[in-house]
């Protein structure tokens, strides 16, 4: 017996349920023995590596992630490759859990890291086989759980009767509760003066931060239901350049908090017009804001291979996305934003700019970690956004 079979064998059985009724078997890891079902939607990742930083991602909260990878675990955890302060996964599945630990930089192993965090861990899944179950259902409530006393049957019915994540508010959960100030850590340029942008964080990856203090930016981060008055007047007042809004789980539509905030500082009509930088979750809000529609996709965008085309350079970049529901582009232009950007597999809407205001928006991540950095310069059209409307406060259109 191999030393990966023998450690399988010593792990405690563990079961997944979906909604449709299948059940898949494996070896329970991480915080194993609390005698509960975990459920959740399930939900999928391509992604060869980088593991650690999906695992921190405020994106997946309230979702089971499940890696396509054959294996997961070879290079440990460390305190530096984490994109918020703890595990944000409701649980975890792989197809197999290293035996070992190799690379100088982990501080523990993977099973020890999420026991540590409370989140149960799955191994032993035919994962390859899972996805396409969920690639032909779609994404799928389901029910986790070590605990044999648990059967079949009711394990089965605890994915059915989960809530659906559609309809779902999860930015309470993991979005800021109170300011924080991160200072410029790079160049702000020969001459140049420092720009101050407030993030509305409804669950702000932490690479986002470092993507605009790197450019010269300090970045004050805010409750996502920090009122439209309070930024316009910070605004007003010089103390911020621009408006970043932020990646987050959950439905778009049910932030209805945010939504108004972003109508009253995005609109038609609202004046002075502020740059405003969407990402993710941020483009969505957006959207809503000027009155488009959202909706939910069959099994969403997880990997950091996404091919996207820039409509205006026909540029065509390979983006990270953490996603599951999309913008209606029909009702986007009903809305008066322009689309920008396209996800080549699917068509689905990938960007917008909204024409005669410094208001634009990706739903892919820019700031990537993990995933290839294509879209990076896209901060730093922030940074020049946020720089033209100081210099010419009358012309509100960015380029």
């Amino acid at each position: 017996m191999s030393d990966t079979s023998a450690r399988s064998k010593s792990l405690p059985p563990a079961r997944i349920a979906l909604e449709d009724g299948s059940l898949w078997h494996g070896h329970a890891f991480g915080a194993v023995g609390r005698g509960v079902a975990v459920t959740a939607e399930a939900v999928f990742n391509t992604a060869m590596a980088g593991y650690q930083e999906a695992l921190t991602d405020p994106s997946y909260a309230g979702q089971a992630l499940i890696m396509t990878a054959p294996i997961v675990g070879i290079y440990g955890v460390n305190d530096e490759d984490v994109e918020s302060k703890r595990v944000q996964v409701a649980a975890f599945v792989v197809h197999e859990l290293a035996r070992r630990t190799s690379n100088w930089r982990a501080s523990t192993d993977l099973s020890a890291y999420l026991a540590r965090e409370g989140v149960l861990g799955v191994a032993g899944v035919d994962t390859r086989a899972l996805t396409r179950r969920l690639r032909t259902g779609g994404a799928m409530r389901c029910a986790l759980t070590d605990d044999a006393s648990i059967t079949d049957a009711a394990l089965v019915e605890r994915a059915r009767s989960a809530a659906s994540m559609a309809g779902q508010n999860l930015v309470t959960g993991v979005g800021a509760s109170e300011r924080r100030t991160v200072a410029a850590g790079g160049p702000a340029g020969a001459g140049a003066r420092r720009r101050r942008v407030m993030a509305l964080d409804c669950g702000a990856k932490e690479n986002i931060v470092r993507s605009l203090t790197n450019l010269g930016c300090e970045v004050v981060s805010v409750p996502h239901d920090t009122p439209a008055s309070t930024i316009r007047a910070a605004y007003e007042r010089g103390e911020v350049d621009g408006v970043l809004v932020s990646n987050g789980p959950g439905d778009p539509a049910a932030v209805t908090g945010t939504i108004a905030t972003l109508r009253d500082l995005v609109g038609p009509h609202a004046e002075p017009a502020i740059p405003t930088f969407g990402i993710c979750l941020g483009h969505q809000l957006l959207a809503l804001a000027l009155g488009a529609e959202t909706f939910k996709l069959k099994f969403g965008h997880r990997g950091v291979n996404q091919p996207v085309r820039d409509e205006e350079s026909g540029r065509v970049e390979i983006t990270s996305q953490n996603h599951g529901f999309a913008v209606d582009p029909v009702s986007l232009r009903r809305a008066g934003g322009e689309p920008t950007h396209v996800n080549l597999n699917d068509g689905t809407l990938a960007g917008f700019r909204v024409p005669g205001r410094p208001v634009f928006a990706v739903q892919h991540h820019p700031e990537a970690s993990p995933g290839p950095h294509d879209a990076a310069h896209l901060f730093r059209r922030f940074v020049e956004m946020m720089d033209a409307a100081r210099e010419a406060p009358t012309k509100s259109e960015h380029r």
